[in-house]
């Protein structure tokens, strides 16, 4: 081994040693800092020293991929988790996020499931989806369908509510006459597709159901463990079986991410078509526009600042044209400043011709970095595409540095694609940077 190989191992050694012995998330880089591989760990000092260990032979047990990969490690970080499920989620939306060279899973659309209650609904139902819809009650992500499976199967034969796609409502008096399922018949669902229970009384038992989810559950699985050991004392070990796999379901039910804090974006996306065509129009634009860049200003406790840039083309994410921009001419914290470098930074290549414009770049803001942002323009000489900001407390579309505004309906399809592309970038400022805020570091 050579001195220089020595001093990295020497060097590699000693992070290990600082690694904490609990569940979290390993980011190993390279010498420039970039993120060759992000993987998780049920104890992060023995999984990440597992990698460099003399006696490893990571050519025949992680393929030749990863062998190459650790030979170029010089910086290791990681980001502690409370859980292993915690683990999970963070790896998977860090990988999604960061695009590392070497990881070759989780860098698709791949996305994990929620158990969903559709609240809106007259009688609501009770669905393990990965495209949730507006206005849903959402329990997760879980990291196993599976599970979320066994749970649903156990809570269906305690609470009794529809898992069916039917559209059912209230004033239909033709259910009457409809002859419901086999689940009706085995005491799973009260068929409120056939009229045999109230909209009240099946509300009632849907209130039930989300307080039972939220609460902690143990007055249900005491419930149950009394019945399973009474089953098992009675030699009924076949329904003593059955209690304990449904307990074991119940309590996995705490296995889960959070719906706020472990966010997979992609799943909630407007109409990505209607929104660009009815934006072209509301513009003026000669052409349909087809990219959209949005940039957003992120800081950590009034540190680290760190400018964000999203693309969306045709009105969908484009993860292979998201930056991070580290700021480096402004001091303190100055929004529009840092507004002006990120633009000058990422758009001078397209003002000598070696990149392209997007057709639109959506400021997270209201007038001021709206103006800030084609001031930069102005001192690069060039002519701009269309840049316009949305403010969040009006939700006020600026198209102008003069002072003119758009106010959309909230439910018009161009501002909800505007405000998707803002809490993009917004959270893919922020993600990375919340997650190491105690370091305080960006590389």
């Amino acid at each position: 081994m050579t001195e220089n190989g020595s001093d990295r191992f020497k060097h590699l050694r000693t992070q290990i040693k600082g690694l904490p012995k609990v569940p979290g998330v390993y980011l190993l880089k390279d010498g420039n800092g970039v993120v060759l591989y992000i993987g998780k760990a049920i104890v992060l000092r023995e999984r990440v020293s597992s990698y460099f260990q003399p006696s490893s032979d990571l050519l025949k047990t992680r393929g030749p991929r990863i062998a190459d990969m650790v030979g170029k490690v010089i910086e290791i970080d990681h980001l502690e988790c409370q859980s292993d499920v915690d683990a999970i989620l963070t790896e998977a939306r860090l990988i999604k996020d960061i695009q590392p060279p070497y990881n070759t899973r989780q860098t698709d659309d791949k996305s994990f499931p929620y158990l969903e209650i559709t609240t809106k609904e007259d009688y609501p139902g009770v669905f393990i989806t990965r495209t949730p819809s507006k206005g849903s009650k959402l329990y997760g992500p879980f990291t196993s369908s599976g599970e979320v499976r066994k749970l649903v199967q156990v809570l269906q034969r305690i609470f009794q509510f529809r898992t069916c796609a039917l559209e059912i409502s209230a004033t239909d008096d033709k259910r009457k006459f409809f002859r419901p399922c086999i689940l009706h018949s085995i005491k799973q669902c009260t068929a409120p597709c056939a009229d045999i229970i109230s909209k009240e009384a099946y509300r009632k038992d849907i209130d039930r159901l989300k307080r039972f989810l939220e609460s902690k559950r143990t007055t249900v699985i005491k419930q149950l463990t009394a019945e399973m050991l009474q089953y098992s004392k009675d030699k009924n070990y076949e329904e003593a079986a059955r209690l304990r796999d449904e307990i074991k379901a119940i309590q996995k039910f705490s296995d889960r991410g959070n719906v706020d804090e472990h966010v997979q974006p992609e799943l909630f996306q407007v109409d990505p078509q209607m929104g660009v065509e009815k934006l072209s129009v509301l513009l003026n634009l000669d052409n349909r526009i087809r990219v959209i860049e949005g940039i957003d200003i992120a800081h950590i406790q009034g540190e680290q600042t760190v400018g964000a840039l999203v693309c969306f083309i045709d009105g969908k994410p484009f993860k292979q044209g998201y930056r991070r921009f580290r700021i480096k001419e402004v001091k303190g914290i100055d929004d529009y400043a840092s507004i002006k470098e990120v633009v000058r930074r990422r758009y001078r290549k397209a003002g000598n011709n070696e990149a392209l414009f997007p057709d639109v770049i959506l400021i997270d803001g209201g007038l001021g970095q709206l103006r800030a942002a084609l001031e930069a323009f102005s001192n690069m000489d060039v002519q701009p595409p269309k840049v316009i900001s949305i403010a969040k407390k009006e939700e006020l579309l600026h198209i102008d540095p003069d002072g003119e505004t758009l106010q959309l309906a909230r439910n018009h399809p161009s501002l909800q694609l505007m405000q998707y592309i803002r809490d993009e970038s917004h959270r893919f400022g922020q993600h990375y940077h919340h997650l190491l805020r105690k370091k305080k570091t960006f590389k």
